[in-house]
């Protein structure tokens, strides 16, 4: 599944993409935002990431600036444990950051979510990463008010996290595919 934004490609990850990958992620400013990725990020862990399949309901994509094929970060709709909701998880590499990548292509992947049935989205941030938070208000996301602590491989332990909810609108996808 590919999904072009006005600036963005999203595309499936491939094995031969690991090394763009690795450049992207291994920086210790990227990895302690996230809650899988552990620190030190190695090659290895890069080839791991590369060759995972996803499934056609859950998909991940390489995100790719249109213009040249840059890799900017990646971003996925992954299952929730509990209930019918998909977690929306994405990292964008450091040369990236304020430039708005991330909202441009959380709006896809929210609509491609929609497209494939999902009907609600669940996110959450580390609280000392208030962009992310920005970000997921930007996408229409509402804080639920909780907080829990969330175990962060980057980190080496568990920190808190704020937990933001937001019902997927299908009628949305279904415009947006229109156009």
């Amino acid at each position: 599944m590919f999904h072009r934004t006005h600036r963005l490609l999203l595309r499936p990850i491939w094995p031969e993409d690991w090394q763009a990958l690795f450049a992207g992620i291994a920086d210790e400013g990227v990895v302690r935002n996230l809650a899988r990725a552990p620190w030190p990020y190695r090659e290895s862990d890069a080839r791991a990431f590369a060759a995972l399949p996803a499934g056609p309901r859950h998909p991940r994509f390489l995100i790719t600036r249109a213009r040249d094929a840059q890799v900017v970060g990646c971003i996925g709709i992954e299952p929730v444990a509990e209930g019918d909701a998909v977690e929306l998880g994405y990292w964008i590499a450091r040369a990236f950051w304020g430039q708005g990548f991330a909202t441009e292509a959380g709006e896809a992947a929210l609509a491609i979510a929609a497209m494939l049935g999902h009907r609600q989205a669940v996110a959450s941030h580390f609280l000392d990463n208030p962009a992310s938070g920005r970000v997921l208000r930007k996408l229409g996301f509402d804080p639920t008010g909780r907080s829990s602590e969330r175990f962060s491989c980057g980190r080496g332990g568990a920190a808190q996290v704020a937990e933001y909810r937001r019902i997927l609108d299908a009628s949305a996808s279904e415009q947006q595919r229109a156009a």
